[in-house]
């Protein structure tokens, strides 16, 4: 149930006994159900009857009968109840919420004004908007600032807000390095660039607009003023401008001015409730509150959820309006056919904002500049104030003005000597609005096609168009895999050298997303150009067949775990490959002093990675196949080679019976050798290699052979060369037999693992 009913229900039950006695338990229960079933004709009927059988009428119920009628739709008859209570007592702003949500709906409804929104409620502020507008302001991007999650935004709009995260994706922003420093939001270079060479006199505008704001913050009234006018000189349709101005004719109490503002931007886009807003704040302060509140339930109608202007009507549509207003809507009414969309289009049928002055009153008014809430006599006594019977507007004369035909015209008259005279507004038709820029005419902004040159986009590391471009801290803007590859040799920025660690141990590689909007928008072909060679790039680096990359450091066997630290650039660069490519995959060889490294080597397929904040990272291998080099090559600072993968060479009958004798008499001995091993050196290897594999029901099942074979080779004392003489061997039963006569001489002489002298004689015994 609806709070303020409930709060009312129980003021009535508590505090009215003799009403409470009329109202019987059963009634008060039959008009909650209806109330949450939606039926407020029968919650009316139930109070009325009830209000009708009362000696004299009761606050409480008058306002929870006036409630059921707004509700219902019954604005006069509801309007008659708050008279009622108003009589009894002053009305308080909280007590007319239905009231005001039952005109701004009527409104809406007769008005069309759904029209105006589409099915996600986006306002025509919203619509008007394009590319290169800030979807903070509204307005042409000024400064733009790239934040971390690549979506772009004005430098003062983020930095006035105090952004702590993106008001589009919800991004949380990380305001400090990893060295607890603050992190200043730096301008888009390149984007700053271009929508200054794109759209130069609106950016010009910008501009003024923005220093514009600085001398009003630093308390420079008029010279703010100044240059607001100089920059609606340049662009006399830009609405969000108009506002500003607005505002700071308000702050200097030049309350005609701020209204020619409000009325302005009202004229040019008659369904945007920021208009509304500015031209009833203009009127409020001005002292002229039923005026305010007409522009008060467009802004509602516009926008039903705008709770701070709905809290605004509240208080406006207090008790001294209430006098006359029963006779006044029972006379006139709403009416309905001005309501009607006119045939022109739905922006026509609005009334123009100026047209309300010129339908107030039939006696000239006088355009104070007095504290808000307070206004000139207009009376031919010369009275200082009117009591409530003498309001001559009222919320019903408010209701019934909202849909006023346009075509009135009216002159300010018995203006103060010596104002200033109305700002210069010309008019939509005129020639100006021809050299105005397209967005303030509600036009979406297009890139001058004389203007456009590629050259402009281009990453200062590849000299090539940008492809997948994402922005540094700093402000400058790269392809993502020129800045991957430039940080992983220094954590700098490549143009100004600024420190960027944060993106090393952040990985927050997120693409501007305005600047690929714009290459796809204006440069479609040259990025499928770009796109082209990037795809053909990653296949050649994927068809593994051709080209191995391969990394130069240990010893690595099938199925064997081959964890890596990696830390240097080509090596970064090497692993971030092979998981773009989805191969995953790279060759491990030992070093060579001669061809550089070995001809023989073992596949390694990438199962996680770990990076650390200095960019290097922890790599989890496996190994998986043997293979032989065939040729070396290098690439972008890292060894490849083209290779063949080799297989063992498979037996049957006898010499299969015989093998796999040998297999088992091997395995045992290796099983006791490990047995045997202190408990210390046994945990270091488990804990390292895993537990030793049990035994493989098929010894020829797999390409590289039994896997224990390959985790003894792996714990074995042996030297590197030795592990790659048995690493290449391609028949099982020569590796068995170099294998059984190592462990022989292990045990026989029984050294501590990977003793130096151990490894020595059991490479010599090779």
């Amino acid at each position: 149930m609806d709070v303020r009913l409930e709060n009312h229900l129980d003021y009535f039950i508590h505090d009215n006994t003799a009403a409470a006695v009329v109202l019987s338990p059963e009634m008060l229960a039959v008009a909650r159900e209806a109330f949450r079933a939606g039926d407020f004709n029968l919650v009316a009927e139930i109070y009325g009857s009830q209000l009708a059988d009362l000696r004299h009428p009761d606050r409480s119920l008058c306002l929870l009968n006036a409630d059921a009628l707004s509700r219902a739709g019954r604005i006069a008859e509801a309007l008659d109840s708050y008279c009622t209570a108003a009589n009894l007592d002053r009305l308080r702003p909280n007590e007319l919420g239905s009231l005001v949500d039952c005109i701004a709906h009527t409104l809406r409804v007769k008005e069309c004004l759904k029209e105006c929104t589409d099915s996600n409620g986006v306002s025509e502020d919203e619509h008007s908007l394009d590319l290169f507008s800030c979807r903070l302001c509204k307005c042409l991007l000024i400064e733009p600032t790239t934040l971390e999650c690549g979506h772009t935004f004005c430098k003062p709009c983020i930095e006035d807000d105090g952004v702590k995260e993106c008001e589009l994706c919800r991004y949380k922003l990380n305001k400090t390095n990893i060295e607890l420093k603050p992190i200043g939001f730096k301008v888009n270079v390149v984007l700053s660039g271009l929508l200054g060479k794109w759209f130069c006199a609106e950016s010009e505008v910008r501009r003024c607009w923005l220093e514009g704001d600085r001398m009003r913050n630093e308390q420079g009234l008029v010279n703010a003023l100044e240059k607001y006018n100089y920059a609606l000189e340049k662009a006399p349709y830009m609405c969000g401008l108009l506002a500003r101005r607005a505002e700071l004719h308000m702050e200097m109490n030049n309350f005609r001015q701020a209204l020619q503002d409000g009325d302005a931007m009202c004229r040019l886009t008659p369904f945007s409730p920021k208009a509304h807003y500015v031209k009833a704040l203009a009127l409020n302060k001005a002292g002229y509150n039923e005026e305010a509140l007409q522009e008060y339930f467009y802004c509602l109608a516009l926008k039903p959820d705008w709770t701070s202007v709905k809290l605004e009507t509240q208080k406006l549509s207090d008790s001294t309006m209430l006098s006359e207003m029963f006779s006044t809507f029972k006379t006139d009414g709403l009416p309905t056919s001005s309501l009607r969309p006119h045939p022109t289009g739905p922006a026509s049928h609005l009334k123009p904002a100026s047209h309300l002055l010129d339908s107030l009153h039939s006696t000239p008014r006088r355009w104070s500049q007095t504290p808000t809430g307070r206004r000139d006599s207009l009376s031919d006594t010369g009275a200082e104030t009117k009591s409530s019977c003498e309001v001559s507007k009222n919320l019903a004369s408010v209701v019934a003005a909202l849909p006023l035909p346009p075509g009135l015209k009216r002159k300010f008259s018995d203006e103060p000597q010596g104002s200033a005279p109305p700002n210069k507004l010309p008019r939509k038709d005129e020639s100006s609005s021809s050299q105005m820029p397209a967005a303030c005419c509600s036009e979406r902004r297009e890139v001058p096609p004389q203007l456009l040159d590629s050259s402009d986009m281009d990453c200062s590391v590849c000299m090539r168009l940008f492809y997948e471009p994402v922005t540094t801290l700093c402000g400058h803007t790269f392809c993502m895999k020129c800045l991957e590859r430039c940080l992983d040799h220094n954590p700098n920025c490549p143009l100004c050298k600024e420190n960027i660690t944060e993106y090393l141990a952040t990985r927050g590689y997120h693409k501007t997303l305005l600047m690929e909007e714009v290459l796809q928008r204006y440069l479609s072909e040259e990025l499928a150009e770009r796109s082209k060679v990037y795809q053909e790039e990653m296949a050649e680096l994927s068809n593994l067949a051709q080209e191995v990359p391969i990394f130069i450091c240990t010893m690595a066997f099938p199925t064997i775990p081959c964890p890596l630290q990696v830390f240097e650039p080509c090596y970064r660069l090497m692993i971030r490959r092979s998981m773009e490519t989805g191969t995953k995959q790279f060759g491990m060889c030992i070093a060579d002093d001669i061809k550089g490294f070995a001809d023989y080597g073992c596949m390694l397929e990438v199962k996680d990675v770990k990076f650390q904040p200095d960019g290097c990272s922890v790599v989890d291998t496996v190994g998986v196949s043997r293979f032989r080099v065939l040729s070396h090559g290098h690439r972008d600072g890292y060894n490849t080679a083209k290779i063949e993968h080799l297989e063992d060479q498979k037996v049957e009958g006898e010499e299969l019976a015989e093998l796999q004798k040998l297999h088992d008499c091997v395995y045992e001995q290796a099983s006791t050798w490990f047995t045997s091993l202190k408990d210390n050196m046994k945990n270091q290897i488990v804990s390292h290699f895993g537990q030793l594999p049990d035994k493989d029901p098929d010894i020829q099942g797999g390409a590289s052979g039994p896997a224990w074979c390959w985790w003894l080779l792996a714990v074995l004392p042996l030297e590197k060369r030795a592990q790659l003489s048995i690493l290449a061997m391609t028949t099982l039963r020569e590796r068995l037999s170099t294998t059984r006569r190592v462990l022989s001489l292990v045990t026989r002489k029984h050294p501590p693992p990977r003793r130096p002298s151990s490894a020595a004689a059991a490479s010599s015994s090779l």
